[in-house]
């Protein structure tokens, strides 16, 4: 099976959801967060984690994950910005099929306070 290795940048409220979860799903999203937006690289991620989710809540993570890139096939690739700031945009209604073509854990791979 070929995965992709995506990143999500996430507050301590999402990442005590995902560990509740064993370290293998996403949370349901809240009402008025229609997309769930992991990004394609490290460095975009640690940007967001580090500049917006510590103002936010004091405390920004960056996690890893792969996915089944067959699931990813029927998503494109948004350029929200500059040539590295890439992303995926997955319906809310999607996540529970992202879930399940997670492969292997969820890992927190940098903590910013």
């Amino acid at each position: 099976m070929t995965t992709v290795t995506l990143w999500r940048p996430t507050g301590p409220t999402e990442l005590a959801l995902v560990e509740e979860s064993g370290w293998r799903a996403w949370p349901p999203r809240l009402p008025d967060q229609p997309i769930f937006y992991p990004v394609l690289n490290e460095d975009y991620a640690t940007r967001i984690a580090r500049d917006w989710n510590v103002k936010a809540s004091g405390v920004g993570y960056v996690t890893r994950f792969d996915v089944a890139a067959e699931f990813l096939d029927r998503y494109e690739v948004q350029q929200v910005g500059g040539q590295t700031i890439l992303e995926y945009w997955i319906p809310a209604e999607d996540l529970d099929e992202l879930n399940a073509n997670i492969v292997g854990r969820i890992e927190v791979v940098a903590e910013f306070r």
